[in-house]
């Protein structure tokens, strides 16, 4: 039991608010739950709040498991043929904004989609808007005064 105890406290530090436990904290506090420790002594041994572990193993307790379960949200606007349309657009004429692109797709594919999603959209896609770096136009009087101020 001591090798519990030691392992414990050195690899369990003090969880912060919004953070997820890992799968190895929580099956170590269902193997100290299994080893008939109260919920007292396994938060004092772990460093971790009481009400996390009771939920921890009230979920063990209910569903056999630890493992978290996917969260609610809001589903994406843009489907998977409607983020390989943006891709192809995007390929087709790299110099479009976002509000081209996304008036492109409304009408074309009949997508009601802003401006920000389709920024959010070819961000995740990897697709990043860059300015070009403006470059002097050379004419050949100005190629000509530069040879001639390299030879001299």
């Amino acid at each position: 039991m001591y090798w519990i105890q030691t392992a414990c406290t050195n690899i369990c530090e003090r969880m912060g608010r919004s953070q997820e436990l890992s799968e190895f904290k929580r099956g170590t506090v269902i193997g100290c739950h299994l080893c008939n420790k109260s919920i007292r002594d396994i938060s004092l041994l772990l460093n971790i709040p009481q009400l996390t572990i009771s939920g921890i193993i009230t979920k063990w307790k209910q569903l056999g498991t630890t493992a978290t379960r996917p969260q609610s949200g809001r589903p994406h606007k843009i489907t998977e043929w409607g983020q390989r349309m943006l891709k192809h657009t995007v390929c087709r004429s790299r110099q479009l904004s976002a509000e081209s692109i996304a008036k492109d797709l409304q009408t074309s594919c009949g997508l009601q989609i802003s401006t920000t999603a389709v920024c959010r959209e070819l961000h995740g896609m990897g697709f990043h808007g860059r300015t070009a770096a403006s470059k002097p136009y050379i004419t050949k009087c100005n190629a000509k005064h530069q040879m001639q101020w390299c030879k001299a």
